[in-house]
């Protein structure tokens, strides 16, 4: 039988999508209309292959039952769930690609329940009419900071934006040339400002800028002093920047206002944990900042938000611009927020049970500790080909925070003599759920300062799984 005559055999076999959605036998979990767009693209993508490989076409693959079971494999991975759960073995704490902070417990518990039911949103309890949102977590953030007034916004970037675009459109915002920073997603400062409709001026150096730098750039079309931390990057060496409660007494004898933007943000110190000193919340606040910017979902180790604490005046023209609406937070956001800001409270309940801080300062012997019962558990499965050994190596706080910061931690490497390690990391990153390390020194690594102890059994089945035939 020559090709043509196989292709013509063949596409005659081929059944109409409704004879196949009958063999599949119509399961209710699978809505009708997938699983019939499933049966299309089955028959489109088998027509296509005999069409073009009519070799590489088996009889066995016409089937009607070879046939039913790929359209609904197909229907399956349609219903799969794109946003899953995801085991964090990088040593990454705060890690961009894998969802940043995770929310403690009570966090979790409180968005449920505003999940679950109706809440006070916007109504005030006590006098029977409409409230605002934002006054759920004001006078927390007050309280915590040491501000004056509050707001919450989506996130960090909404929040400059919203700030510079309420205080100084059209008006020139000075900052210091080496603070025009850039965050992942290619957030800019100056790409920020011009959208807010502020005009940059830049002064100083890359790596100095001087009190006088900002003094000689003031003149009458001059809206704000503007200081954003480099906590994603640092310049070492001769380097110099002018501390915030300078800046403050600057513009207060031009009656500027500053504003400081510390993108990660804070409201613990943890250098007393081996972490490198960044500047909270409070401290900025304290040196008399109008405004002050930073996200939730970083150091703080809350939801996605961008918080604006400062002056009382200055907060509310920024609560009255139209803007503030279009960059709200919602009650699940909010509901987060303010079960992680009400463990601030308490500040070792805060390093307990925010898992952020709690894997920032956990001790070394306790991750050791996990790192030698993951161990343990993959050498039970007595592979031999599977190499298993315990390595000193570093975690790093991640979500543009502590740059230079190198925290000591424990590792579990892998490697496999019939499997390159690259297939093994590939194998466990599309595993259910899958399982993200880093490759060092040709060793799949598990970093276990990010890992739970309950996930050390997940991680070790599906090591198990992958390995079971010695190949990926």
């Amino acid at each position: 039988m020559d090709n043509n005559e196989r292709k013509q055999q063949y596409l005659r076999r081929l059944p109409g999508v409704d004879k196949l959605l009958e063999a599949t036998g119509k399961p209710q979990a699978i809505p009708r209309q997938v699983l019939t767009a499933s049966i299309r693209q089955v028959l489109d993508d088998i027509r296509k292959q005999i069409l073009t490989e009519p070799g590489k076409v088996s009889s066995s693959d016409l089937s009607m039952e070879n046939l039913a079971a790929r359209a609904l494999a197909a229907a399956h991975l349609i219903l799969a769930p794109r946003l899953k759960r995801t085991i964090n073995a990088t040593g990454v704490v705060v890690h961009t690609n894998l969802g940043r902070s995770r929310l403690a417990e009570s966090a979790i518990r409180k968005v449920i329940e505003a999940s679950r039911y109706y809440s006070n949103l916007e109504f005030d309890l006590e006098l029977g009419k409409r409230g605002s949102r934002y006054s759920i977590v004001e006078n927390l953030l007050c309280e915590i900071s040491g501000a004056e007034a509050a707001l919450v916004v989506n996130n960090n970037a909404g929040a400059v934006l919203l700030c510079l675009e309420t205080i100084a459109r059209n008006r020139e915002v000075i900052i210091s040339r080496g603070e025009l920073v850039e965050i992942g997603g290619s957030f800019r400062i100056p790409d920020v400002m011009a959208k807010s409709g502020a005009l940059l001026k830049e002064v100083g150096t890359t790596n100095r800028t001087h009190l006088a730098d900002y003094k000689n750039a003031i003149n009458d079309s001059t809206g704000l002093l503007l200081k954003a931390h480099t906590s994603n990057y640092a310049v070492v060496g001769f380097t110099s920047s002018v501390p915030l409660s300078d800046l403050v007494k600057l513009g207060d004898t031009y009656g500027l206002p500053v504003m400081e933007d510390l993108g990660s943000g804070s409201f613990l110190d943890l250098s007393g944990y081996g972490l490198a000193k960044e500047p909270t919340v409070q401290e900025s606040v304290a040196s008399g900042a109008a405004l002050v910017t930073f996200s939730g979902d970083k150091l703080l180790g809350g939801p996605q938000a961008g918080l604006i604490v400062g002056k009382k005046q200055m907060i509310s023209k920024i609560k009255k611009n139209p803007l503030a609406r279009a960059l709200r937070i919602d009650k699940m956001t909010l509901a987060a927020l303010e079960a992680t800001l009400q463990l601030y409270r308490d500040p070792d309940a805060a390093l307990e049970q925010i898992p952020t801080l709690a894997a920032l300062t956990a001790s070394l012997p306790h991750v050791e500790a996990k790192a030698n019962q993951l161990a343990q558990a993959l050498r039970q499965l007595a592979k031999e080909e599977l190499e298993i050994e315990l390595l000193d190596i570093n975690s790093r706080a991640g979500g543009g925070s502590l740059p230079l910061l190198a925290i000591k931690s424990k590792g579990v490497g892998i490697r496999h003599s019939k499997i390159s390690v690259n297939l093994l990391e590939k194998g466990l990153r599309q595993a259910d759920p899958p399982v993200i390390g880093r490759i060092e020194d040709d060793w799949l690594i598990f970093d276990t300062r990010t890992i739970d102890s309950e996930e050390i059994e997940l991680i070790t089945a599906i090591v198990d799984k992958l390995t079971a035939t010695n190949q990926v």
